[in-house]
């Protein structure tokens, strides 16, 4: 007989409901689910692949073991067991910084990872940690870190009331928002438009969503932070600064003005190829618009100025009076806070206490970034990696100079990975825990509520119960948190067990802002259970200044405009504006709306159709290089080259190319039969892990130089 379960989709921070068919332990169908407050019956592509996922033959079910190059399946106790036993062997021997952990951003759509993977880390007691954080949004945590006293403390465009969304270096058609948990974004920007508002895109690829804006502005891949600065500097010289009702409660606009005075919009138009009367008009109609918004992301923040371009994102909302107000850039009022659950969890932040073994790469969060990751395991010395642990990661292809990263996990002495598949990485694993599916285990969004346009909350039961030689990730990390320890632990890990991921929620949303305050009308598990299609809380409201905190000495903390970490780096951004010399082409990433990581590739529904793992060139660039659309190229750079198929296009501006992200699957022993037969090839073999933003770590994906020629035959 039909069931049909509400459920939130996991797959990407849009985390669209889902109406599920099922038929016994089979899923029939999935659909949007009409009744869900946030995405209103919205679906992407990738969440109807969910069931793909589930049923994939490839999954792992049992642990494997590798034998030489043989694998066997063997039970959960020899494996644990194994795995517990290497790993304190080679702390004990060589101290626990030999041990590292890699953490992918799966982890961080994983009720259970989240509440019970901080236990595994503490046993471990290691500084050789490393999660996608370094790959993607860390810039804009360092900027949360340091003008608002917290990195999870992150704002978010109320896109549903603005009337002017200008989006840099984003794509949220394709991503559903990015650090903007916003499904059905196309009906969204359309509604903006309805009210007679405005969206400008400023991107180096005329991308679905500029397509679709009201305007779009090329802009110089790796230039954002002059753009910003320039903005800033109109807004002080005719002007338009307005602090508003944060006024008395905001720090350092005499020196944010000073460090932007000789930013003018004539010499940023040099930088970023931006007329210096279009960033005039950018900046007057940001100022003068009363509900407006300027929203950065992956292009931000994944450049040589990183850092500095993530913090003037918000500084520039600041200045025209568009931060912590509607329609401007918000903060959520999530039913679980994780602020103060982080704090107790030892994670409220900290940058640069330390630097990095071989590189002296500042440590963020206590995680050093994804692009030391090879050569910590390279380099001898003390604190060298010798053992490893990858969780719902996959460093061979997400990592840049995947080529390098794979020799390096072949040296280790052993190498677990807690993952459902045997893919590029984990084919060099000692021994795979594989954990049971997403419709195996409970979900709730402890991370994407907090990053919503829209507070909601919403539970979604196992929709199928795990097998009894199955084993969640949340338990492989509590059995593993125990064996690492004495009897203390081992007696503590029944009672873990028990209360379980369901539990600790419970426990959170009673203890949070809606829960036990507000007596009989809180929050609480059974409150959601009872409402399966999820609750909606309201619009984002006003959190300032109350949500900033207090200081060390228990003052009320300020705003702080122009943090002195920011002042430094601004002296290495004028040196290189001043002495760049553009190279003939460099290179930028790119997403699709059917891909979000590399083990989506394996559902063929997800991959069918046109090749989407193409190079896209100018029609200017392409003719000089004799390319043209469907011919093969050679792109190369100093660490590497991949041939792929060209795209020409005049929606790439000249001077630019495009790669997308998380392919490459012809690399032998992977057990992933779909994407070995759309194999791809992987940007990150081609990119440079010696390049970061020296300011945050964060590795540098735009902006990169490469060389591109016909391949040969």
């Amino acid at each position: 007989m039909n069931q049909v379960h509400p459920r939130s989709c996991p797959l990407c921070e849009a985390t669209c409901g889902l109406a599920i068919t099922t038929e016994g332990d089979q899923v029939v169908s999935i659909v949007g689910d009409e009744r869900d407050p946030l995405s209103r019956g919205y679906l992407c592509p990738k969440g109807v692949a969910l069931a793909d996922l589930h049923h994939d033959p490839d999954r792992l079910r049992r642990p494997m073991i590798r034998e030489g190059q043989a694998w066997r399946e063997s039970d959960w106790e020899e494996a644990l067991a194994l795995v517990a036993n290497r790993l304190s062997s080679l702390r004990r021997d060589h101290g626990a910084n030999a041990v590292g952990i890699v953490q992918g951003n799966p982890s961080v759509h994983n009720l259970g990872l989240l509440l019970y993977a901080p236990l595994l880390l503490g046993a471990l007691d290691t500084e050789s940690r490393f999660s996608a954080t370094s790959l993607d949004q860390l810039p804009h945590m360092l900027a949360a870190l340091h003008m608002f006293g917290n990195p999870y403390l992150l704002p978010v465009p109320d896109i549903d009331r603005t009337d002017l969304l200008i989006v840099l270096g984003g794509n949220p058609l394709v991503s559903n928002g990015s650090l903007m948990t916003a499904p059905d974004i196309r009906n969204r920007l359309r509604a903006i438009s309805g009210r007679g508002g405005k969206v400008v895109v400023i991107d180096p690829r005329r991308t679905e969503t500029a397509a679709r804006a009201d305007q779009h502005l090329f802009i110089r891949p790796g230039t954002d932070a002059a753009l910003l600065l320039a903005l800033c500097h109109v807004m002080f010289t005719e002007s338009l600064v307005s602090a508003g009702r944060l006024a008395s409660h905001t720090a350092g606009l005499v020196e944010l003005r000073q460090a932007t005075a000789s930013w003018s919009a004539e010499r940023a138009a040099t930088v970023t190829g931006i007329a210096a009367e279009q960033i005039r008009q950018l900046a007057r109609d940001l100022a003068g618009t009363r509900r407006a918004v300027l929203y950065g992301r992956l292009g931000v923040c994944t450049q040589e100025f990183g850092g500095l371009s993530a913090w003037l994102c918000y500084a520039v909302n600041a200045l025209a009076g568009h931060l912590d107000e509607e329609g401007g850039l918000m903060f959520s009022s999530p039913a679980v806070d994780l602020l103060p659950l982080a704090k107790r969890l030892g994670l409220d932040g900290s940058y640069a206490t330390r630097r990095s073994r071989v590189s002296h790469h500042p440590e963020f969060g206590g995680e050093w970034p994804m692009s030391a990751l090879a050569e910590e395991i390279e380099t001898p010395g003390q604190g060298q990696i010798r053992g490893l642990i990858t969780m719902a990661s996959n460093p061979v292809l997400s990592v840049p100079n995947g080529r390098r990263v794979e020799r390096a996990l072949r040296s280790l002495d052993f190498l677990v990975a807690i993952d459902p598949h045997l893919n590029e990485t984990t084919r060099l694993a000692h021994v795979i825990l594989p954990p049971t599916s997403a419709l195996e285990r409970p979900h709730y969004d402890l991370v994407f509520n907090t990053l919503a346009v829209r507070n909601s909350a919403k539970f979604s039961p196992a929709l199928f119960p795990r097998q009894e030689d199955q084993r969640h990730d949340w338990e492989i990390c509590l059995e593993l948190w125990a064996r690492l320890g004495g009897v203390t632990r081992r007696l503590g890990k029944a009672a873990l067990h028990r209360l379980g991921p369901e539990g600790l929620l419970d426990l959170l949303l009673r203890a949070g802002p809606r829960g036990l305050r507000r007596g009989r009308h809180g929050l609480s598990l059974r409150k959601l259970r009872e409402s399966p299609h999820g609750l909606d809380l309201g619009p984002l409201e006003s959190r300032l200044p109350e949500r900033l905190g207090r200081d060390q000495g228990g003052q009320p903390r300020k705003l702080q405009l122009a943090p002195p970490v920011f002042l430094a780096d601004l002296p290495r951004l004028a040196a290189h504006a001043d002495a760049a010399r553009p190279a003939p082409l460099v290179m930028i990433g790119r997403r699709d709306l059917r891909s979000n990581n590399s083990w989506m590739h394996n559902s063929e529904r997800l991959v069918k159709g046109p090749d989407r793992c193409t190079l896209l060139m100018n029609p200017d660039d392409a003719a000089a290089r004799g390319l043209s659309t469907g011919s093969r190229a050679t792109a190369r750079t100093t660490v590497g080259a991949i041939d792929l198929p060209v795209e020409v296009t005049a929606d790439i501006m000249r001077g630019v190319v495009s790669i997308p992200h998380g392919w490459g699957h012809a690399r032998a022993g992977a057990r992933l039969r779909v994407a070995a037969a759309h194999p791809g090839a992987s940007m990150n073999d081609i990119t440079d892990d010696s390049k970061v933003d020296p300011l945050s770590g964060t590795a540098i994906l735009t902006g990169l130089p490469v060389e591109v020629v016909a391949a040969e035959p």
